[in-house]
């Protein structure tokens, strides 16, 4: 005999749907093939999945109620006249049987699904849909930027089984790519279950992701920090130019409307080029003389100036 649906999920039977909802999760999480390692994880997590899926829809839960574990053995037409012996589906030779006003069930089956009247036969209702499968998809930023098509392996209960996948442009880390179909089988006429990438994006030195914003960092010279310029900036999806105006220190952030990661559904993301002021590691004899010569002649303190400039 199954056990009792709200007994699965660890559920009161008053349960709302908040509460089926966390209780599935959290056991979803637990027992899942690709985390738990007991040898009954697939089967656990099946059967959470099927109490789930009965319990969250309202009507089927309704019908649960009434009838009990056997509740798809009884058709839509007959359940308003089924009559429960004793008030309630009873046990009889390790079956669930009903009264249904002078209609015996076992007939009525019989005459639905082929078998002979008064054959006793009843139907093996297992139906039930496949349990959903997920796992990770790693990709580097400017595969995130640009999407496209991949191939994947997989290794699941049958083996390993390959995948092509469909990424869009501009997915950001965590968001989950669905193929539907693709997770585990259905028990008997049940659908398949589906199946999710999870999009983790790699750690790149040069590009720092928040949201779909991305940050690079932008080296520029002392002069032209000191007197601006138009320089080129990394970005995933080229080296678009940047406007660096005159008397721009390190730390500044230069924005670039809409060249972050980009958004089918929405507005794309920023790039935002953060300046970042170098000096020659071993200047030339003559740019040694004209830093000299412009420490002479500035005037340029740029402690106090930084004091200034925190203290506003």
């Amino acid at each position: 005999m199954a056990r009792d649906y709200y007994d699965v999920l660890g559920v009161n039977r008053d349960a709302d749907a908040d509460e089926l909802q966390r209780a599935f999760r959290m056991l979803a999480r637990r027992h899942h093939p690709d985390i738990s390692k007991a040898p009954d994880a697939e089967d656990r997590f099946k059967e959470i999945n099927e109490a789930y899926q009965v319990l969250s829809d309202p009507e089927t839960r309704r019908r649960y109620d009434r009838f009990g574990p056997d509740f798809r053995k009884i058709p839509e037409g007959y359940e308003g006249a089924a009559r429960p012996r004793d008030g309630g589906p009873s046990r009889e030779d390790g079956e669930w049987t009903f009264e249904t006003g002078g209609v015996d069930i076992g007939d009525l089956f019989g005459d639905l699904f082929g078998g002979r009247a008064g054959s006793g036969r009843r139907p093996s209702w297992t139906d039930a849909a496949g349990a959903d499968r997920e796992a990770e998809l790693t990709l580097t930023v400017e595969e995130a930027y640009r999407g496209g098509r991949r191939t994947i392996s997989l290794r699941g209960p049958g083996g390993v089984r390959s995948y092509d996948v469909t990424i869009p442009a501009g997915v950001v880390d965590g968001q989950r790519i669905r193929l539907a179909g693709q997770g585990a089988a259905g028990r008997g006429q049940g659908a398949a279950g589906d199946l999710y990438l999870v999009v983790r994006i790699e750690p790149d030195p040069r590009f720092r992701l928040d949201g779909r914003d991305v940050i690079v960092d932008l080296p520029i010279a002392p002069w032209e920090g000191a007197l601006g310029a138009e320089v080129p900036v990394d970005s995933p999806g080229g080296r678009p130019r940047v406007t660096v105006p005159p008397g721009s220190s390190s730390g500044r952030r230069l924005r670039l409307r809409g060249q972050g990661m980009p958004n089918a559904g929405g507005r794309p993301g920023d790039l935002y080029a953060v300046v970042k002021v170098m000096v020659p590691r071993d200047p030339a004899p003559r740019e040694r003389d004209l830093f000299e010569e412009l420490a002479k002649v500035s005037t340029f303190d740029p402690r106090r100036e930084s004091a200034a400039w925190h203290s506003r």
